[in-house]
């Protein structure tokens, strides 16, 4: 039993999306202790940033004629996606930034997209936790609900595309604690924050048992 873990946070020792992740993956540990994990921290050793489009334009270049870098590229997405059909389970912690995805995870899947076909269905049978983390509150009523445009894309990739049985936990209102104008919310944020951890409690034990059964 493999587990795979992605973090896409840029602050790692301060992270409420990795907070999250390990409580699920501690949950995953009950069940499977000696399981091997692999992980990539995209945050904190990110992917070169003109990958993406060398191993893209390598898949239009003679064999031949492809420069050492398309041929390194093209070696990455590969290799990226390898990784993820090595797991028997994934876990991906991705924060919002600036109402989007976060780019490391961005360049890390369409490297996966490139490496492994753009319809197959890398997470297939694979169960797949996501935990998002947004500084904010996104929810309907909120000012700025409708913001968040991360969610939705990483929705239709993991499994509109990669087929993955998906659970997703979201904690919103992240960075309540300590902006100020956030005081009234800070109640409410505690609150998210607790749910969130007893979701992921609940996640890691569902993704070791179902990693089991297969």
């Amino acid at each position: 039993m493999k587990l795979f873990r992605i973090d896409a946070s840029i602050l790692p020792g301060a992270s409420a999306s990795a907070e999250i992740a390990d409580t699920v993956q501690a949950a995953w540990a009950q069940t499977h202790p000696d399981a091997p994990v692999e992980r990539r921290h995209l945050g904190t050793a990110p992917l070169p940033a003109d990958a993406w489009a060398l191993a893209t334009t390598a898949g239009f270049t003679p064999a031949p004629e492809r420069t050492p870098a398309q041929l390194r590229a093209m070696e990455l997405a590969a290799e990226l996606a390898a990784e993820l059909d090595r797991a028997d389970a994934v876990l991906l912690a991705v924060p919002l930034y600036n109402y989007g995805v976060s780019q490391h995870f961005k360049a890390w899947a369409d490297l996966v997209i490139n490496g492994a076909g753009a319809t197959t269905p890398v997470l297939k049978e694979k169960p797949t936790v996501l935990v998002t983390s947004k500084g904010g509150g996104y929810q309907p009523g909120a000012p700025r609900a409708g913001w968040d445009h991360s969610t939705p894309y990483l929705r239709r990739v993991l499994v509109d595309i990669w087929q993955a049985d998906l659970t997703v936990i979201e904690r919103e209102l992240t960075l309540a604690a300590s902006t100020p104008g956030m005081e009234a919310l800070r109640e409410e944020a505690a609150r998210e924050h607790e749910e969130a951890l007893q979701a992921a409690r609940g996640a890691g034990r569902v993704l070791a048992e179902a990693v089991a059964r297969v």
